[in-house]
């Protein structure tokens, strides 16, 4: 994996929570990685200076030099125009991102070559190339966790849209008369379906007088109550705690009927933290797929967790700078 002018590429996440920094070797290998907390709430200056700080401690741990690199690819949440570089709109856990032109400021600091990606879409191109996707030409990724994301795999080749903000898949409408999302919509899946949905359904149900175990298990302190703590409940049998995740599943299982019907994909990859949940919210998910999907697209589709874990945006990162580097006209 060999950039233009360099033979190692630098590759950045920027989650709302974590940030993580890697340099990767000219065949893909990981070679280190640097972890650190984002910081959001302090500002985006600030998280740009954090960033800077990584990758600088970073290049001096593997003892690189900035001319050995062939590119950069950053993965970032949010509304993403890949083509001009620039974080449009945020996403909830970057509330400040707006029209961010992130490529520029990091390719300006080291007169490298720098391109940006959503981070789920990264994540996509990550598994493809080197995780549980390898050899499916038409896959699509869903990240569940604290927002749901997505990224698509077309015949080989990361789809990214008209401007490089395609695969919200989160921000699908599953219910036209739901709750208002943090995008602005109504009845998003990633309002109804996400680590938040569920748990402030099953906080709001105990706050309106229903029992459950769950109350226990976080020794009164209901606002604590997690989508761990709700799993842990849901397989002791707690009814509150299932019915919350079975709802949370069907909304789930809605949008994976739409990816299948209008993507025909040969595999859909789940990933992010909700996936621990197992077979709580992904058998009633896929079972609605298989009831509701065209059967053709339905029948052709595998449903599969992600294998590369929180790596899989810097993978994906670096594979998308590469790729640009090498597609860019001279």
């Amino acid at each position: 994996m060999t950039g233009q002018n360099g033979t190692l590429i630098l590759a950045v996440d920027i989650g709302g929570t974590k940030m993580m920094t890697a340099v990767l070797s000219a065949e893909g290998q990981l070679l280190v990685k640097d972890v650190c907390p984002t910081l959001a709430d302090e500002g985006v200056l600030s998280v740009i200076e954090r960033l800077f700080m990584s990758i600088d401690g970073l290049l001096n741990q593997n003892n690189t030099e900035v001319s050995q690199l062939g590119g950069i690819g950053i993965a970032c949440a949010g509304g993403i125009d890949s083509g001009r570089g620039i974080v449009v709109t945020p996403s909830p856990n970057l509330p400040d991102w707006h029209d961010v032109p992130l490529a520029k400021i990091v390719r300006d600091r080291y007169r490298v070559d720098t391109f940006l990606v959503n981070d789920a879409s990264a994540a996509a191109l990550g598994e493809y190339q080197f995780g549980v996707g390898r050899g499916a030409s038409n896959l699509v990724l869903i990240t569940l966790g604290t927002g749901i994301g997505g990224g698509i795999i077309a015949n080989g080749e990361l789809y990214l849209g008209a401007c490089g903000s395609a695969a919200e898949i989160g921000h699908m409408t599953v219910d036209a008369k739901g709750p208002k999302c943090g995008c602005g919509n109504t009845g998003c899946l990633e309002v109804l379906a996400s680590g938040p949905a569920i748990t402030r359904d099953a906080i709001g149900r105990i706050g309106q007088g229903e029992k459950s175990s769950l109350v226990e298990l976080v020794g009164g302190e209901v606002d604590s109550i997690t989508t761990e703590t709700i799993g842990t409940a849901a397989r002791n049998g707690d009814p509150l705690a299932l019915d919350v995740l079975t709802r949370a599943a069907s909304y789930l299982g809605v949008g994976l009927v739409n990816v299948v019907n209008i993507f025909n994909p040969e595999m859909i990859v789940l990933g992010g933290g909700m996936v621990e949940l197992g077979d709580l919210i992904i058998e009633p998910a896929r079972k609605m797929m298989a009831e509701r999907a065209f059967a053709i697209s339905a029948q052709a589709v595998r449903i599969v967790t992600a294998q590369l874990g929180n790596e899989a945006g810097v993978y994906g990162a670096a594979v998308f700078a590469l790729e640009k580097n090498i597609r860019r006209p001279e």
